[in-house]
This record gives structure tokens, C-alpha cells and sequence, in this order.
């Protein structure tokens, strides 16, 4: 028997309360750079472990740092004089049965493929250094993998907690940066870079963005024609979040810091498109979390979820199973107004069996909680007892995380 807890609970759900602040960082903030391309070489180490061996070895890639370089904005077109350093950590399985993984080798190719995909200014051979940090596992930890089973023993104990469903500012949020990163909003404005974030700030029912955007120095001419440039991407943005949400009053603003007058040292320029080539470093952990947002009135997970091996590591699995769960619960269950769902691991205990499983809901009072409470019980534990099939879409890529 799993130990799962549902509870009522009462509180005003958030979307109901007068304050609330989201952040997203956009796909080429140095954050996302990192926590992309480590769960990347996360996918692609499961895939080599998978064919070569039938199944996933041990590997946690989940320390990363993205050392910004050192560039040089120009009306026109500028030049990167230092490039940005990726370092890679920390632990992989580099041979087994007497067969050699070319890990260091599978992680460079990762993040390489990755920039050429993403960012359009990007030459992973010229802009981006590499350095490998990768060590062999500890004794301790690889023995859960040789040990086997239906589904691994956690291999650290950690708590995870998702909810559902998202707010409208929430919303908001992500739907935004991902028009503003979309295929195209980059053709019809191809001076705005990957390297962007969205804070929203709601009180009440009025909603305030502040938007910050790389933009490329290739596209702008000179100071006016940044300012003339910005103000039609304004134009944009303020048409696609109007007709996209309705709060009772919403505030847009862009690059902030900007100030007519002062030439390059007044606005937000960029030689590739992302402030790490001369400005801002990044690091896994940092940004996102697995819903792809940063909600500051929600609980958080303290785990970064990128990275890390998709089958035994409770930060990555239990991370963003709370969340399908919470998910699923709020679209499946009539009568939840929101759902919180936490999960407690103990190293060494199997992954689908939790020290808890707790659930709370906050009910709109139209069903029995006794009902609700049998079907979550129901749901957490069928997603347990089948969380083998969960742990093979993280491996293969199949799920966002972050």
C-alpha cells in the first residue's frame, strides 16, 4: 500500500488573491541555454546507454555553468572578441561490460547541435568553447543501476511539489515569451534576439509585463532606428497580449533601461542574440522551473530538474510527476479549483513508493470531497504503479523541462 495522503484545503486559490508575480525566462537566457542543452545530453546519454546496453546507466549532468564572453556591440554589426565557455559537470558511466561511452564526446555534439537549432547568431564552432568536467559516478550510487529491477531505488531523498492550473497571469507569461521566440515573430522581426524574459505582475485584475529583449546589432543602423524598431515590436506585443487575455487593464513595457540620448551605452544591444556572448553567465538551476515558469506565490522545488538521469533521480522524476498528476486531477475531477501535489522520496526506497504522496485540493464545494478524494487517491496511485512508462518519456525527450 502507498502511503497517499488527499486533504481539503483552505485557502483562497491564487487566481482569487490580489497579488501575483511571474517570471519566464526566454530560450536564449543564459539559465535556459544551460538547463536546455545539460537535459539534452542527459536524452542523448540515455539513448547511447539504451542502445548499447538495454538499458539507462548511471549519469547525473545537472551542474553546468555558461561563462559569458566578451563581445563588441556596433550600429550595423559588432564582433564577439572572447568566446562563451560551457563547462559541463559532473557525473557519467564511461564503460561497462568492457564497452567504452564516449560521454565527453556525446555532450560537446549535444550542445553544439543544440545552438545551431536554437540560436539563430550562434556558431557553436567559433562563439563557444568547451570544457569537460564529467567524472565517474561514486561506488554507492552506480550500485542502484546494477541492481536492477522493475523500477530503480532513489538515488537521493528530496521533496518535489507541482500544482494546476495554471492563472491567467501565468498564462500570460508563457504565452508571451514563446510568441516572442516563435518562428514567426523572429522572420517578420529578425532584430529581436532569443534572450528574452517576461516578469508579470498582476494586482487585482490589472496585469503589467515588463519585457526584457536582446536585441541584434546587425539589424540596427543607428540609435533612432533602435527606438523606431523597439516601438513596432511594442506595437505587436501589446496587440498579441490584448487579444490574447482579458484582464480589466494591462501595462506593457520593453527594455527599461534604455535612454534616448546615449548612443550604444542607452540601449540593449547584442552581437548574437543572447546576453552571454558579452554580458551575463548562466548556470542549470536557475531559471525555469518544469512548468516553464518562475511563480512566486507557489511552492517551489529546490531541485533543478535538467539534467539529471530520468530514472532513479527523485529531482527530475518526482519534479515533474507532481505536476501531470496535479494536471491531471484538476482536468479529470469536477469540482477542484486547484490542486497542490507533493512527493517525499528516502534514498534507497523504490521510486514508486514514496515516503508520501500528499495531495491538497482546494474544492468549489459543487461535489463530495469524499468523491474527490477517492478519485485522486486512485489517480496518484495508478501514475505510480506505472511510472516505469513516465521515467522512458523523460529519457527520450518527450517531456519540457523547463
Amino acid at each position: 500500500m502507498r502511503n497517499i495522503i488527499v486533504t481539503e484545503m483552505k485557502q483562497v486559490p491564487l487566481e482569487e488573491q490580489r497579488i501575483e508575480v511571474v517570471e519566464r525566462k526566454g530560450l536564449g537566457h543564459p539559465d535556459t541555454i544551460c538547463d536546455l542543452i545539460m537535459n539534452e545530453v542527459s536524452v542523448r546519454l540515455s539513448e547511447e546507454y539504451l542502445a548499447k546496453f538495454g538499458t539507462i546507466l548511471h549519469h547525473n549532468i545537472d551542474k553546468s555553468l555558461l561563462a559569458a564572453g566578451e563581445a563588441e556591440t556596433k550600429f550595423g554589426g559588432g564582433i564577439v572578441k572572447k568566446p562563451m565557455k560551457l563547462i559541463f559537470g559532473d557525473r557519467a558511466t564511461f564503460e561497462a561490460k568492457g564497452i567504452s561511452i564516449p560521454v565527453n564526446e556525446i555532450a560537446i555534439q549535444t550542445a553544439k547541435d543544440w545552438f545551431r537549432k536554437n540560436l539563430r547568431f550562434v556558431d557553436p564552432e567559433v562563439h563557444v568553447s568547451y570544457q569537460i568536467e564529467i567524472q565517474p559516478g561514486s561506488s554507492a550510487l552506480t550500485d542502484i543501476f546494477r541492481r536492477g529491477g522493475r523500477v530503480l531505488e532513489a538515488n537521493d531523498t528530496s521533496a518535489a511539489v507541482g500544482w494546476a492550473p495554471l492563472t491567467k497571469t501565468e498564462k500570460a507569461v508563457l504565452t508571451t515569451e514563446k510568441y516572442l521566440n516563435s518562428k514567426n515573430f523572429k522572420k517578420r522581426f529578425p532584430e529581436s534576439g532569443e534572450d528574452i524574459k517576461v516578469m508579470g505582475f498582476r494586482k487585482d485584475e490589472d496585469l503589467e509585463l515588463i519585457i526584457s529583449m536582446a536585441f541584434v546589432d546587425r539589424f540596427i543602423e543607428d540609435e533612432e532606428d533602435y527606438f523606431e524598431k523597439k516601438a513596432a515590436i511594442m506595437g505587436d506585443i501589446r496587440r498579441f497580449v490584448e487579444d490574447n487575455n482579458d484582464f480589466k487593464k494591462i501595462e506593457i513595457q520593453l527594455n527599461t533601461l534604455d535612454v534616448p540620448g546615449r548612443g550604444l551605452d542607452g540601449i540593449y544591444l547584442t552581437v548574437l542574440g543572447t546576453s552571454a556572448d558579452g554580458a551575463d553567465s548562466g548556470q542549470v538551476g536557475r531559471g525555469n522551473r518544469v512548468n516553464g515558469l518562475i511563480s512566486l506565490n507557489r511552492p517551489q522545488c529546490s531541485e533543478a530538474a535538467a539534467g539529471k538521469n530520468p530514472v532513479s533521480h527523485v529531482g527530475k522524476i518526482y519534479n515533474l510527476l507532481t505536476h501531470k498528476i496535479a494536471n491531471e486531477i484538476h482536468e479529470n475531477i469536477p469540482g477542484t479549483k486547484e490542486v497542490y501535489v507533493w512527493m517525499l522520496s528516502k534514498i534507497g526506497r523504490p521510486i514508486d513508493q514514496p515516503m508520501v504522496a500528499a495531495v491538497q485540493i482546494i474544492p468549489d464545494s459543487s461535489e463530495s470531497f469524499d468523491k474527490i478524494k477517492k478519485e485522486a487517491e486512485r489517480i496518484v496511485d495508478y501514475r505510480l504503479e506505472n511510472i516505469e512508462e513516465f521515467c522512458m518519456e523523460l529519457a527520450h525527450g518527450k517531456l519540457s523541462i523547463c
